[in-house]
């Protein structure tokens, strides 16, 4: 069983800046990509960014342009860094990966942001 674990989260206001990090149990070589997802209240939750390697990276088009993910191999760790925030970014932010050998995956407990004056 794979463990994920997010932190990060909190209250900022508009136009702030948050980063996110995303800590799997196993190392980063025996994954095949890291996605963080977010859910606001009463919605589906969607895409937030995706990163497979250093230049394999997508985006939600809501974040294009504000968000970057990375990833710290020394640090096993996988970052969002969130630029701009809007109000509309206030949602719970969900790290979830997939392994290489089975395509199995793993969803964290997820980490509240809030962005609010």
């Amino acid at each position: 069983q794979v463990q994920v674990t997010e932190s990060g989260g909190g209250l900022v206001q508009p136009g702030g800046s948050l980063r996110l990090s995303c800590a799997p149990s196993v190392h980063t070589s025996l994954i095949l990509r890291v996605a963080w997802y977010r859910q606001a209240p009463g919605k589906q939750r969607e895409l937030v960014a995706l990163i497979v390697d250093d230049t394999n990276t997508n985006y939600g088009d809501a974040v294009l342009g504000r968000f970057t993910i990375s990833r710290d191999a020394a640090k096993n760790t996988v970052y969002l860094q969130m630029n701009s925030l809007k109000p509309e970014d206030t949602a719970i932010y969900y790290c979830n990966v997939m392994m290489q050998k089975n395509y199995f995956l793993y969803w964290g407990q997820g980490t509240q942001v809030t962005v609010s004056s």
